[in-house]
């Protein structure tokens, strides 16, 4: 998997709590992106298996809010996202700075 600025954000919100069901919104405030580049960057993720996804079990109009829907890394998916961030951070650190703010 190709792993571009925008799924290296993604893939590191998920990992500070790899267990936890993140929602779209949340993930987008963390990371600072855009629906339009979250949605397609976490479609992508769960089609490699690295991320899976469920809808909340509510009921819409109790809660007064649509159900969410949740990701999470799968197993598999936690160890490929912390191989892919290793590799990205060691080619692209410079001695004294974080790469790419993700340290």
């Amino acid at each position: 998997m190709r792993i571009t600025i925008p799924t290296a954000r993604i893939l590191a919100a998920l990992l500070a709590d790899p267990g936890a069901d993140r929602y779209g919104l949340e993930l987008m405030q963390v990371t600072g992106l855009a629906s339009g580049s979250l949605y397609p960057i976490l479609h992508r993720l769960q089609e490699a298996g690295w991320v899976e996804a469920r809808w909340e079990e509510i009921d819409p109009a109790e809660q007064g809010r649509p159900a969410r829907r949740f990701y999470r890394l799968t197993a598999d998916g936690a160890v490929d996202a912390r191989r892919a961030l290793a590799e990205l951070h060691a080619g692209t650190s410079v001695p004294g700075k974080p790469a790419l703010g993700l340290s």
